[in-house]
């Protein structure tokens, strides 16, 4: 384990020592997040901390060359039989994800054109072998499901997904680096019992730059990450997943990875269903995402960083959990951790709209309103009188139908 521990620290230093660089070339190329109605920050905050972080990643690694070389520490760029990676490749794919998301930081590319650059970081990255051939059969142990053709595609989307899952959190003080940290940590754990020393290596390298990062980014941060963070660490995650969650049995091959990003998906999931309520389109920004919601429970930065650290130490903790039992309590841990989630999104008014379209007769043209806008009271009672009304004329139909088939 001297190791990775010497990986961690090497990530850790190495970020933690260029923050600050990081920070100042932000300010000198105007890559500044200014306070608006959405974001918490009450002063300007540079956003290119993701430099750090890469950096922080690249150390480790130049550690581990240093090492083998030189140590004999063992060799952790070795493919695994059943995953033959081009590993060069894999490092242009990292570094194609955060030039993507170092572009942005400074130019805000459209969303079409950092798209564009997650599908082709993701695409090399499957060229180079990281590609879900095969999973694991729940239902005949030992035996593996082909995937064909479909791989290929479904790969792409996959890690495209994942690069995503860290960007879409990134909403508070140290909120993205402490739950990259967590997950990272939990996919070191288990890319150990996998065997697999080039996740091993790879997560704990993650761990490290996340933490070091934090030095800087808890609140009150004085950097954020940025997407050239953001987009770095969930495509690293993303790796990870694939190099070693992947090599487990059964159903864990599906639902650890879901698990350990579920804390995102639930954000993501509930911000296009209050957004499908509300009849607003699904890419418009609004403040119900989790770290709003408890803000507006009452909770400081400080408390709703660590409920989302505990929440997502929680679902790490069951993941972990899971590998290490059978089919059924497997799924039983899966279905619990999904019930408490759930309940807590409920809980936090998650699926609620919180922009409602309005039509001011004033302009004569229509408006989106929040709450807080005399307007959003009104649309929102609408909004339920109109669903309770269809609600009961589908219910009377339904009833009618049944009606007729029982006269029949």
């Amino acid at each position: 384990m001297i190791p990775y521990l010497c990986l961690f620290l090497a990530a850790l230093l190495t970020t933690i020592l260029t923050t600050p660089l990081a920070r100042k070339v932000a300010v000198w190329c105007g890559a500044v997040d200014y306070p608006n109605a959405r974001r918490i920050n009450k002063s300007p905050i540079p956003r290119m901390g993701g430099i750090a972080i890469f950096l922080g990643i690249v150390a480790a690694f130049a550690v581990q060359y240093v090492g083998t070389m030189s140590l004999g520490w063992p060799v952790v760029l070795v493919p695994s039989p059943k995953l033959d990676v081009n590993y060069a490749m894999l490092v242009a794919a990292f570094v194609v994800i955060f030039a993507t998301g170092l572009l942005d930081d400074r130019f805000s590319l459209r969303p079409r054109q950092k798209l564009l650059g997650q599908v082709l970081a993701a695409t090399i990255a499957v060229a180079g072998g990281l590609v879900i051939g095969d999973i694991s059969n729940p239902f005949e142990p030992g035996g593996f499901i082909q995937l064909g053709w479909v791989a290929y595609p479904a790969t792409v989307l996959y890690l495209v997904a994942y690069t995503n899952i860290i960007n879409l959190i990134d909403g508070l003080d140290g909120l993205a680096a402490g739950i990259s940290a967590i997950a990272s940590f939990t996919m070191f754990v288990l890319s150990v019992w996998a065997g697999r020393l080039d996740a091993a290596a790879l997560s704990v390298a993650v761990a490290g730059s996340s933490l070091g990062f934090l030095r800087y980014n808890f609140h009150p941060a004085s950097v954020f990450m940025g997407d050239s963070g953001a987009l770095t660490l969930g495509f690293a995650l993303g790796a990870v997943s694939l190099l070693s969650v992947t090599r487990f049995a059964g159903l864990t091959t599906i639902i650890v990875p879901l698990v350990i990003a579920a804390v995102p998906i639930i954000d993501t999931f509930s911000a296009i269903v209050r957004r499908l309520r509300g009849h607003v389109s699904i890419s418009h920004a609004d403040r119900g995402h989790i770290h709003h919601r408890l803000i507006d429970e009452g909770y400081d930065q400080r408390q709703a960083v660590l409920v989302m650290y505990s929440w997502t130490g929680l679902l790490c903790v069951g993941s972990l959990v899971m590998t290490q039992v059978e089919t059924v309590p497997r799924i039983v841990i899966f279905c619990l951790l999904l019930l408490c989630s759930m309940a807590f999104a409920r809980h936090l008014h998650l699926f609620e709209p919180v922009l409602l379209h309005h039509y001011n007769p004033k302009t004569g043209s229509d408006e989106l309103v929040a709450p807080g806008d005399a307007a959003f009271d009104e649309e929102a009672e609408q909004l339920h009188r109109h669903r309770s009304l269809a609600e009961r004329v589908s219910g009377e139909k339904g009833a009618a139908e049944k009606g007729e088939r029982d006269d029949g």
